[in-house]
């Protein structure tokens, strides 16, 4: 294309001062104008890779006006060697003529200009698009053109993409140009489907000589879903030349492979918008998923495992290293699952378990009288070296820690531990109550307990959220909830008193059963007693193998109180005997994707003995039949609980007996993963059921 720039005509050459790519002027250029502009949208960089002004101030140029109308343009960036090299000419027997649009070929004929472009060996073998003229000055002997000014829309290889922009020669018409300080936001390969954003930000700068006026910035291309503008200084704005404006856009990735969209940013220039485009790969990761494991002991101060030999004292804390022991990965996870047990405590008191490195909340994980035994299921962040701190607030006391599972904090942790699982919600139902089945359990006995789903699920479960509890157990002892594959673990689920009745959440790993008389292979698990006691299970939720759709996935957070009617937090007063309070949880903690809530719930002082029923509030769903809580009078007791919310992020408590105040801290938030999601837009999935629990059975199981 350079053979233009050998034709005879009039020759305008200016040197410039500034080096590299063409750059903003710091005050509006002024006439008569001679000025090359490129607006690349989403060509990808072709022909030429990267939007820009060429004019007097930045580059060496030089225009030619030759015979029959044609032009030519070459630009170089002073100080580089990249260069723009645009032809142009008007259709055969034709002049440019103001006020007209001519279609455009890489050669002209009787009905099609010329337009070719390169720029630096990057050229097109076949193209089309146009040239508007705006303004024709001619010598009026020689009707020689005199200036020129016209805007263009360039196709290389007739691909839809369209390189734009404006020309001027020794004229007198403002141009606009916003130049965007990169060529396309790329985001790169490592955005995890559903989990944290990533963010990138661009700056459109007026380098034009009148001020871009722009309208409302919004999302198109292929893929606009899956990107969000979380940042704009740019739309409704008049940008004067010189000036700068910024958009910031985030991934919204809810679907795994290559994603583009573009950046819309509608202007006043000829063509009407800016345009740039939007890239980024996206993996199907680990975050947020849940790993099951068989409960190993971490810590015991009896015996000086994982901490001093030595009763933990008012006002001390420990520090529990837990990253890298039990089956936990080393690095990469959010959230560890503990069963913390207490121990002859000298005192009332509480323990508040919270990640290392965080100042202690306002929250606690389990409460305790003096000389009490007992556990309670307790879901922590990680914290600085992979530690958790654990707090006693009063007296002195023994504490046992034995992890259950952990959630993925990581893309790490897949290649450490596989693929996990997601939580799926069910309609909490009574799986097996052994007061109507057969009787106490033995002590030194186990129950396994089978669970039916269908054929199409079974095979997906790898985990059970229950409620597990002792009822009126002989003596002092402690109930085992495991897999029911090898001998019973050497660690507790739930530590109980005579006499009393204790629950205790657990998540425990199920094992298929192809034995237990169903006509499939079902999910099963096993529940062993040190004492003769009664036992009664709920059935929470269930995990899965990430493979069945709508599955949830888990958000740690800092321990924070969402609940003390003691105080008026989320409720005033206490609870009266059969009354339901709404609780909302504060936004400050939920987000759009908010499903369900992990909360350690604990009943002060009932006046009665009592139970306490959680469920997500707004649905119109009945009570469950299925307890958290089960707070004698008097007591001041917890337990973890899993709740779905509604769609004002609220669930619903119920005291059944007496009054009580409730309090509940949030540890953690399940949210819908858009990978496995029917529907990524769907609000409150976890209100219907995705698992439905269809027989269950239980028999005989091994002895301790």
């Amino acid at each position: 294309m350079r053979m233009f720039r050998a034709l005879l005509g009039v020759v305008v050459a200016v040197a410039g001062v500034v080096s590299g790519v063409p750059g903003a002027a710091n005050a509006a250029p002024t006439a008569p104008f001679t000025v090359f502009t490129a607006d690349i949208g989403d060509t990808g960089g072709f022909p030429i890779r990267n939007s820009g002004v060429w004019d007097a101030g930045n580059s060496q140029m030089s225009m030619n006006a030759y015979v029959g109308d044609g032009f030519s343009v070459y630009a170089t960036w002073a100080g580089g060697s990249e260069y723009v090299d645009v032809s142009m000419r008007p259709p055969s027997g034709q002049s440019w003529r103001a006020g007209q649009t001519y279609p455009t070929l890489p050669l002209s004929d009787t009905e099609n200009g010329m337009l070719n472009i390169s720029s630096s060996g990057r050229g097109c073998s076949d193209s089309y698009g146009s040239i508007t003229v705006r303004q024709v000055g001619r010598d009026p002997a020689t009707q020689a053109a005199t200036s020129f000014a016209a805007s263009y829309e360039f196709h290389c290889e007739r691909e839809p993409e369209a390189l734009r922009g404006e020309i001027r020669w020794n004229s007198d018409l403002d141009y606009l140009a916003a130049v965007p300080n990169v060529g396309f936001l790329e985001f790169g390969t490592t955005v995890e489907v559903g989990a944290t954003p990533v963010t990138r930000t661009v700056s459109f700068t007026s380098q034009g000589s009148a001020s871009e006026v722009f309208g409302q910035a919004r999302l198109g291309g292929a893929d606009p879903a899956q990107f969000a503008i979380t940042g704009d200084t740019c739309s409704g704005r008049t940008i004067a030349p010189g000036g700068t404006c910024t958009m910031t856009v985030a991934t919204r990735a809810s679907r795994s492979g290559e994603i583009y969209g573009n950046l819309v940013l509608p202007d006043n220039s000829s063509y009407g918008q800016r345009l740039l485009p939007l890239r980024y790969w996206a993996f199907e990761g680990v975050t947020g998923m849940y790993y099951p494991l068989a409960p190993q002991r971490l810590m015991d101060t009896r015996s000086g495992l994982g901490a001093p030999k030595a009763k933990i004292g008012a006002g001390q804390t420990v520090q529990l290293d837990v990253a890298g022991r039990g089956g936990v990965p080393a690095d990469g996870v959010g959230s560890v699952v503990l069963n913390v047990t207490v121990t002859g405590p000298t005192a009332s008191s509480f323990l508040a378990v919270y990640p290392a490195g965080e100042s202690r909340p306002n929250a606690s994980s389990i409460n305790f009288p003096a000389g009490w035994l007992g556990s309670n299921n307790v879901t922590v962040k990680v914290g600085a070296a992979g530690r958790v701190a654990i707090y006693n607030r009063s007296g002195s006391t023994d504490v046992v820690v034995d992890v259950m599972g952990f959630y993925a904090g990581a893309q790490s942790v897949r290649n450490q531990a596989g693929v996990g699982g997601q939580y799926g919600s069910v309609n909490p139902t009574r799986l097996y109550d052994s007061r109507t089945d057969g009787g106490a359990i033995p002590a030194g006995s186990a129950t396994e307990i089978w669970n039916d789903f269908g054929p199409d699920l079974n095979g997906h479960v790898r985990g059970l959220v229950l409620n597990v509890t002792a009822v009126a157990p002989a003596r002092s002892g402690f109930l085992s909830v495991w897999s029911g594959d090898g001998p019973v673990p050497t660690s507790s689920t739930v530590n109980y008193g005579a006499g009393k009745i204790v629950p205790n959440l657990t998540i425990v790993k199920t094992r298929l059963c192809t034995d237990c008389g169903t006509p499939t292979a079902v999910p099963s698990f096993a529940v062993f007693t040190s004492q003769s006691s009664n036992v009664v299970v709920d059935l929470v939720g269930v995990m899965d193998d990430g493979k069945v759709p709508d599955g949830l996935r888990f958000r740690p957070l800092s321990p924070t109180r969402i609940l003390d009617s003691r105080t008026g937090l989320g409720t005033a007063g206490a609870l009266g005997a059969n009354v339901t309070r709404k609780i909302t949880a504060p936004s400050s903690v939920v987000a759009t994707d908010t499903e369900a809530l992990v909360t350690n719930v604990t009943a002060v002082s009932p006046t009665n003995n009592t139970v306490i029923t959680v469920w997500p509030a707004d649905l119109g769903l009945p009570k469950p039949t299925a307890s958290n809580l089960n707070p004698a009078a008097g007591q001041i007791v917890s337990n973890a609980v899993f709740t779905g919310i509604g769609p004002r992020d609220a669930f619903n408590a119920h005291n059944l007996s007496g009054s009580t105040h409730l309090v509940a801290d949030l540890v953690g938030t399940f949210w819908l993963y858009p990978g496995t999601a029917s529907d990524p837009a769907a609000a409150k999935v976890a209100a219907t059921p995705r698992f439905a629990l269809l027989d269950s059975g239980s028999r005989a199981g091994p002895t301790g």
